[in-house]
């Protein structure tokens, strides 16, 4: 079992300020990232959303906010509906080469079993598709 964290880098020409409202403002998250309903950068706000690889059959991600540090840090929990195991969303933001360096770090995937959706290679090609491609775009428009 693989117990290694998914680590995921981007560099963004974006202020740092731009990336934090990038993924706390619940009009910006929208955008980019899951259709959310609510969503609160505050310790113990809870949030849910569906998705998958499978958009007829997508999961119910069940997150709670664990640790915020405002334009620095950003933790949740994410599980599953109806599956076990937990997992640890973090999100940090530096300031790097006149832009934002963020590294994203999920740990506790193995805690999920052995259903292939959520094995790590899984994990590493939906975080990589989110930051390069959906948050990359949303920034450079802007």
């Amino acid at each position: 079992m693989n117990t290694q964290p998914v680590i995921v880098e981007r560099h963004y020409a974006s202020p740092l300020i731009k990336v934090w409202q990038a993924i706390t403002d619940i009009e910006k998250l929208r955008q980019w990232y899951f259709d959310l309903e609510d969503f609160q950068a505050r310790v113990g706000f809870e949030f849910q959303f569906y998705g998958g690889k499978d958009e007829s059959n997508p999961y119910l991600h069940k997150c709670r906010i664990i640790e915020v540090i405002t334009e620095a840090k950003l933790s949740y929990s994410w599980r599953y509906e109806n599956f076990p195991g937990n997992s640890l969303v973090t999100f940090q933001l530096l300031e790097q080469d006149e832009g934002t360096l963020l590294r994203l770090t999920h740990t506790g995937i193995e805690t999920f079993g052995s259903n292939p959706d959520f094995a790590k290679e899984e994990f590493t090609l939906g975080w990589t598709m989110f930051l390069n491609d959906a948050l990359g775009e949303f920034l450079n428009t802007q």
